[in-house]
């Protein structure tokens, strides 16, 4: 296996985007060259052979996420992947990047093995932190439904795409100088901490 086939420390994150349902496919094959990805899926229920079962269902359909420092050579073997349509970005040498703490928190999201679900794209809200249980310490926007109960919206700007999940809003505490009020207004937030709810 050739020497710029292995991440270094200039490895950033790119975005893979792949044809219909091929996301898996394109994984295994890179993955089988060591490349470093992550490809986040939730459990959602399907039928199959007349059977309905939990399966894995990518999260952002058509895309998954490398991590190296791409040079020509290795540019060319990712693209040589079947079921690859682009990498994305300007050219081979402008590749286009994704922020280390958007896949970090969508990470988290995923390792807390929390349902969460597809929300229309959001960039701008009242950015919070949750304070306590399996997503402690986790950053998004928050969206309020009721007075006790919201969704944390977390983001790929590069795609325009959200996810979120369901959160107890006294479980979170305000983001310092991050909060912006969006068009619908600020939500209120309760003051007193408790443990967080994710159904």
């Amino acid at each position: 296996m050739l020497e710029t086939l292995t991440p270094d420390a200039g490895a950033r994150w790119h975005v893979l985007w792949t044809r219909s349902h091929c996301e898996q496919l394109v994984y295994d094959q890179l993955a089988g060259k060591q490349f470093e990805l992550f490809l986040p899926k939730f459990e959602a229920w399907a039928r199959r052979a007349g059977t309905r079962c939990l399966t894995g269902t990518p999260l952002f359909p058509g895309y998954l996420f490398l991590r190296h420092a791409l040079d020509k050579e290795s540019y060319i073997e990712v693209r040589k992947a079947r079921g690859l349509v682009a990498i994305l970005g300007e050219r081979w040498d402008r590749p286009a990047l994704l922020p280390d703490s958007e896949i970090e928190a969508i990470r988290r999201l995923v390792g807390a093995k929390v349902p969460a679900v597809a929300h229309p794209y959001l960039r701008e809200g009242w950015r919070v932190r949750i304070t306590r249980g399996a997503l402690a310490g986790l950053e998004g926007i928050l969206v309020q439904l009721k007075m006790n109960q919201g969704l944390l919206v977390l983001s790929v700007n590069l795609l325009q795409r959200s996810v979120a999940v369901e959160v107890d809003c006294t479980a979170v505490e305000p983001v310092p100088a991050s909060w912006r009020e969006t068009g619908a207004g600020a939500p209120r937030i309760a003051a007193a901490p408790m443990s967080l709810t994710a159904l």
